[in-house]
């Protein structure tokens, strides 16, 4: 049940929707094609990425008074779960929001995964496409230079490079800006902190790992979603602090 709707109402109409456009725009390579179709996803997803990253800043903004509540309440849990959930009601911040707009998008993210691992292309899998949608004649060589059908070292370091400078900028604006080192042992901050640090040079490897080991069109649909993330970052978190009292 779950397979049918999956396919019938995200992979399928994905699938049809990156075939259309390369039979609509017959002077597109297949690479082209890859890129403004991520790209028109990505615009159709923003409002809910959206949330996400003001969900983020609001989160920042609370961090003083989050301490404070901390350090004041050590031996009570309870009140401080209390408190807590009393500053977000209050700020009307929603902290579980930005998992919920993520819990939405994993399928389509996974559909469009599916997509440029299972493509197949060239070649057409003719059994998947709606009635209005024809075959078009399919050329991989992305701007005429890479063929990105099979595996391209150069591609995945892009992609994996990408990652990392989306990745760079993002953890970067989540860090606390008062956060320093302290003596003794990690403390469960401590220890999220190094793993976010972390985080900004090991997936990146995996992102290589994975886009060489597959097709460099994985590696393209990655390089634009990691660059579209980044840019969708800058301007939104540029746009609240433009517009919000000092």
């Amino acid at each position: 049940m779950f397979s049918f709707l999956y396919n019938t109402f995200i992979f399928n109409p994905l699938y049809n929707g990156l075939i259309f456009l390369m039979d609509i725009l017959p002077w597109i390579d297949a690479g082209v094609a890859v890129v403004f179709f991520t790209i028109i996803i990505r615009l159709i997803l923003f409002p809910l990425s959206k949330k996400a990253i003001v969900t983020q800043v609001r989160m920042k903004e609370l961090e003083p008074e989050l301490n404070h509540i901390k350090n004041t309440m050590k031996d009570d849990r309870q009140g401080h779960a209390l408190k807590v959930m009393a500053l977000y009601k209050e700020k009307k911040v929603s902290p579980f929001s930005s998992f919920f707009v993520l819990l939405l998008q994993l399928p389509i993210i996974y559909a469009l995964y599916s997509i440029f691992i299972h493509s197949g292309l060239p070649v057409v899998n003719a059994s998947l496409l709606y009635g209005f949608v024809d075959i078009p004649n399919v050329n991989m060589n992305f701007l005429g230079i890479i063929d990105i059908g099979p595996r391209s070292i150069i591609m995945a370091f892009v992609a994996a490079v990408a990652q990392y400078f989306q990745l760079h900028y993002s953890l970067a604006s989540m860090t606390p800006a008062n956060s320093t080192p302290r003596n003794g042992p990690l403390s469960q901050m401590d220890m999220a902190q190094n793993m976010t640090r972390n985080m900004k040079y090991i997936f990146p490897i995996i992102v290589f790992l994975i886009s060489y080991n597959i097709s460099a069109v994985v590696a393209l649909y990655w390089t634009v979603s990691s660059l579209f993330t980044l840019g969708q970052e800058i301007v939104v978190r540029r746009h609240i602090k433009k517009h919000q009292p000092l």
